[in-house]
């Protein structure tokens, strides 16, 4: 594979001026996100006082993707990305700025969080689909680090502000602070981000695009290459279960509340220490060399915690298994390097949704299972189940590897300079 030959560091990839317009609004668009979950849930418990509408307000905010993605996902190459980045956060500002209006029906509510999060889909994939646009070579892969350490911050450091938000100014003040920096995105794409035309412009009346999402994933099985790795992305299936099983393991080891949010936060630190390290000391062919044997060890740690059970050791472990799902991050740049430009927000739409969809059946799927097995053997279940998986994606990946579509130089055309 063909990648700019000098070498790159974070101050150089901060040094592109539209990089950092990118950066600040992704960090606008997580952040608000985060802060607007914290106090929907309040204010729907406040409400109705009842859990289940809770979850299922909750619920809106995620399920979304899974049809956005999929469904949505094209229109970053139909329109200039940087325009539809822009209507899109003036658009979901003001659905935010709705939902913060005192006293409004619960349905109603319910349809405007619906309606937020599948606007969400094809901003974060313009998002993505621009990043190879502004930076090539390592410089891209480090870029795609660093927006990638940026949201396991952002959701380490979310939650807590969250609250202190909504107990400040109450849900709906916390909304309009949502609203404020879903608005302020538009500004900074408009003056911060370069216009390019559409990748992809639709035909009159738009009348293949329904059927868009059939021919996207049917370019993506048929590309060795983007096959196995959507593979390697979609193990996070298995090692996303200990995040939703936080709560039920550290009740089978009688630990409280506190206990909980230290296990929930062991995964997010271990993966931001392993991009970190993954993205500065490893070389970029060693990365991709070792896409495999990380797919298949990040399950590894998920049987050691069932086998050893305890506070201290599930911490570590958890955190080891986020280290080295680090992975995902060379296996999702790469994945977007490969893919034509022109079909780049249509085919990582899709891997997006997919990605969500692997997530949330896994989360399922563990807790009806740890309903009948235990916590503990059911963390060990999903680390074997992904070692398993991991092995066969792996060798789709060594086999991928062979392929000239690989070593082929990246479709961008941009430099990375500003």
């Amino acid at each position: 594979m063909s990648e700019a030959a000098r070498p790159a560091t974070y101050r150089a990839v901060f040094g592109v001026a539209e990089f950092r317009a990118l950066w600040l609004t992704a960090v606008l668009s997580r952040a608000g996100t985060q802060i607007a979950r914290v106090a929907l849930a309040v204010l729907a418990y406040q409400r109705t006082g009842s859990p289940a509408v809770t979850a299922l307000v909750y619920a809106l905010t995620l399920l979304p993707a899974i049809v956005g993605g999929s469904v949505l996902g094209g229109l970053a190459d139909r329109y200039p990305r940087r325009t539809l980045l822009a209507v899109c956060a003036l658009s979901r500002a003001a659905l935010v700025a709705l939902i913060a209006v005192p006293g409004i029906p619960l349905t109603v509510l319910c349809a405007l969080v619906f309606l937020v999060q599948l606007i969400d889909s094809p901003a974060r994939t313009a998002q993505m689909a621009m990043t190879p646009d502004i930076l090539t070579g390592e410089a891209y892969s480090l870029g795609v680090a660093a927006l990638t350490l940026t949201n396991q911050l952002i959701a380490l450091v979310a939650f807590a502000a969250g609250g202190v938000l909504v107990a400040a100014v109450g849900p709906g003040g916390s909304l309009l602070v949502n609203a404020a920096a879903f608005a302020l995105m538009a500004p900074v794409a408009r003056w911060g981000l370069r216009h390019r035309p559409a990748a992809r412009p639709g035909r009159p009346g738009g009348r293949r695009w329904p059927r868009d999402p059939e021919g996207g994933a049917r370019q993506i099985l048929a590309s060795p290459p983007l096959r196995s790795l959507l593979a390697l992305a979609l193990l996070a299936g298995f090692h996303v279960v200990p995040e939703s099983l936080a709560a039920p393991y550290a009740a089978e080891l009688g630990l409280g509340s506190r206990e909980v949010g230290l296990l929930m936060a062991s995964i997010p630190l271990g993966t931001v220490a392993g991009v970190f390290l993954f993205t500065r000391f490893v070389p970029l062919p060693a990365r991709l060399a070792s896409l495999g044997p990380l797919a298949v060890a990040a399950g590894l740690p998920l049987v050691l915690s069932a086998l050893l059970p305890g506070l201290v050791p599930a911490l570590a472990l958890w955190a080891l298994s986020g280290l080295l799902s680090a992975y995902q991050v060379t296996a999702n740049t790469e994945f977007t390097r490969l893919a034509p430009p022109e079909r780049r927000g249509r085919l990582l739409g899709l891997a997006g949704s997919a990605l969500t969809g692997a997530q949330g059946v896994g989360m399922i799927l563990s807790g009806v299972l740890a309903d009948h097995l235990g916590v503990s053997r059911t963390l060990a279940v999903a680390g074997a189940g992904g070692c398993l998986a991991g092995l066969l994606a792996a060798a789709g990946w060594r086999r991928a590897r062979r392929t000239p579509e690989v070593h082929a130089p990246a479709p961008s055309g941009a430099a990375a300079s500003g």
